[in-house]
């Protein structure tokens, strides 16, 4: 996945100031790929360059901002984007290279650090948790709806998943001792 791509998605959804799709984004899709505000103005200026997207400024608004909206070709390049075939990504995960590391080299304290992880991750859930009560508090009913829920769902499994993991292997670093 491309910066330009989750980008073009947002702005797909509905259209905004560059502080208001970052906002967004900073809300949704950027719990799924991250992205810093600078990063997100640099990327919206080549989106605009590329005639994908196009903005006009904001009536009333200090500081020239500007609405983004997405134009037919960024339609088009998000349609074939999803469209194209891709392979499973690669599985880049330090924390596993970590307990690799510790089965080796151990015991290193690795358990207190876990604690912590795996907190971090208890926070993520509930705010995903709550997302998912506020956003859908019944059955969603539309296809829209439903694919955005079961990208929350994703988001919900994998921090479940993560917990799972830490608590694991805090049980089997305590129990080592």
């Amino acid at each position: 996945m491309s910066l330009p791509h989750a980008l073009l998605t947002s702005l797909a959804e509905r259209p905004g100031s560059g502080s208001e799709l970052a906002s967004r984004f900073d809300r949704s899709i950027g719990y799924f790929w991250q992205a810093t505000h600078q990063q997100i103005y640099r990327e919206l200026a080549r989106l605009e360059a590329a005639g994908w997207v196009e903005a006009a400024p904001v009536e009333g608004a200090r500081g020239g901002k500007r609405r983004f909206q997405i134009l037919p070709p960024g339609r088009e390049e998000l349609q074939r984007w999803v469209n194209d075939r891709q392979e499973p990504p690669a599985i880049r995960d330090e924390l596993m290279v970590r307990l690799r590391a510790e089965a080796i080299v151990g015991p290193t304290g690795l358990a207190a650090e876990l604690v912590e992880v795996a907190n971090q991750h208890r926070d993520k859930l509930a705010s995903y948790m709550r997302i998912e009560v506020r956003d859908f508090p019944g059955e969603p009913t539309s296809r829209d709806q439903q694919l955005q829920r079961l990208v929350l769902k994703a988001g919900i499994e994998f921090e479940r998943q993560r917990i799972a993991i830490c608590e694991e292997a805090i049980s089997i670093l305590r129990d080592s001792r």
